[in-house]
């Protein structure tokens, strides 16, 4: 089945300006277009767009996805350089996590220190 921008819009929250941003940086390669010219998405392409907007998400800049999607273009010779640099991504996904993790801790010890001068301001 193939969809239109505005469907894939509809599917997927991102408006269609950023569909053609992707599409124009070479984030979104080879989306066919219908012989007037408008732009029809299949299956694997909304796939491809979850990998991005993953990616994207977990803050991969732009030019080391237009690079994953580069060496994927390549085929099968490139599949250990996107598990290597998939690799490295998790890695600095972790820490951004490790280090949420950490500011989570130091917001729920102040609410906790707040609802305890605020129960003592109460009874006071």
């Amino acid at each position: 089945m193939d969809y239109s921008i505005k469907q894939v819009s509809e599917k997927t929250n991102l408006k269609a300006h950023v569909l053609r941003y992707y599409e124009r940086e070479g984030l979104l390669p080879d989306i066919s277009r219908s012989e007037s010219g408008i732009r029809r998405y299949s299956e694997e392409d909304l796939e491809w767009l979850g990998l991005v907007c993953c990616l994207k998400n977990t803050g991969m800049s732009i030019k080391q996805i237009r690079d994953f999607v580069a060496l994927s273009a390549q085929g099968k010779e490139t599949l250990r350089q996107r598990c290597d640099m998939l690799i490295e991504h998790r890695k600095n996904v972790e820490s951004q996590i490790e280090e949420m993790h950490n500011h989570l801790k130091k917001v729920t010890h102040k609410i906790e220190y707040f609802t305890s001068q605020y129960e003592e301001y109460l009874h006071s």
